[in-house]
């Protein structure tokens, strides 16, 4: 199997070039020529088309993103085209070659008005640039009609790229005192369970991906288990990293939204549903407080 691999060096997109490598020929491709001697630009549509008409992939895994939440606010033309545009460039292609899609998105696709987790038949309305971009891209795609999987997932970190946690471990070896956000709550997802999730699903696929991937076609939640708030997730990487004794942190305050103002607006509650994977693809999801610990170690 040929995989086309975009966003090969972001937190989802470097786990997943380790974690395909046993499923097939991986192609990474980024903004930046890789090893592929390939570097895609996802808001040109005629360097999207041209990549995978060179590489002639099977499958097509796109982590890529826009993830600048609050730039988004400012850039909504350069975030559409790359959450919103691309994402339907791709699936076109994939479709013209037989070939399948896997893509990636966001909580961020939902208002935050619930106070239960919300499932893959909750209506989305997104409430910034980003999650409408996001959202855009999943409605592309599925009107292509190409065999996929869209992957909702949320609040991604790891030990590479710019997320929460590393933001958090930084600030606290240079601030006596920190004030976070608790009135936000999700699920902390770990880009290393991401891709190892996308690749056990990958691997039932036996000898006819596109068979199964259009008998699975659909939106599919993928976040750890369990939920949390910003201040508890920021409250459990100072309790579990190895590395306490260099922090200067004295306090950690917890602080309303509105305490907080960004460009953005984030939804107050967006943890995710996860029974439909699980059911359709036989996936047990750790507590993202397991994730975290195997992350310090």
């Amino acid at each position: 199997m040929r995989i086309l691999l975009t966003g090969s060096t972001g937190q989802v997109g470097w786990e997943l070039q380790r974690t395909l490598m046993t499923l097939g020929e991986v192609i990474p491709v980024g903004r930046e020529v890789s090893s592929s001697g390939l570097s895609i630009d996802l808001s040109q549509p005629d360097s999207i088309r041209h990549v995978i008409r060179e590489v002639q992939p099977d499958l097509i895994v796109n982590p890529a993103a826009y993830t600048a939440v609050d730039k988004a606010e400012s850039e909504p033309e350069l975030a559409m085209a790359v959450n919103g545009t691309a994402p339907g460039v791709i699936a076109e292609e994939a479709k013209l070659l037989g070939a399948g899609v896997i893509h990636y998105s966001t909580d961020y696709v939902f208002n935050g008005n619930q106070t239960t987790p919300y499932t893959e038949q909750d209506q989305p309305d997104p409430q910034s640039i980003y999650g409408k971009t996001k959202l855009a891209g999943e409605n592309a795609i599925q009107a292509v009609g190409v065999p996929h999987l869209i992957l909702r997932t949320s609040w991604v970190y790891g030990l590479r790229g710019k997320n929460f946690m590393l933001t958090m471990l930084k600030l606290a070896r240079e601030r006596e005192e920190l004030r976070v956000v608790d009135d936000q709550v999700g699920a902390p997802t770990w880009s290393r369970m991401i891709a190892e999730s996308t690749a056990q699903i990958l691997s039932q696929s036996t000898k006819d991906l596109i068979g199964f991937l259009s008998s699975n076609s659909g939106i599919y939640n993928l976040t750890a288990s369990g939920q949390t708030s910003w201040y508890g997730f920021a409250e459990a990487i100072f309790e579990h990293d190895p590395n306490s004794n260099q922090h200067q942190l004295k306090n950690l305050i917890a602080i309303p939204s509105e305490q907080y103002p960004t460009p953005a607006k984030r939804p107050a509650y967006s943890s995710l549903d996860t029974q439909k994977i699980s059911n359709t693809f036989g996936l047990v999801l750790p507590n993202w407080k397991r994730n975290l610990e195997l992350v310090f170690r």
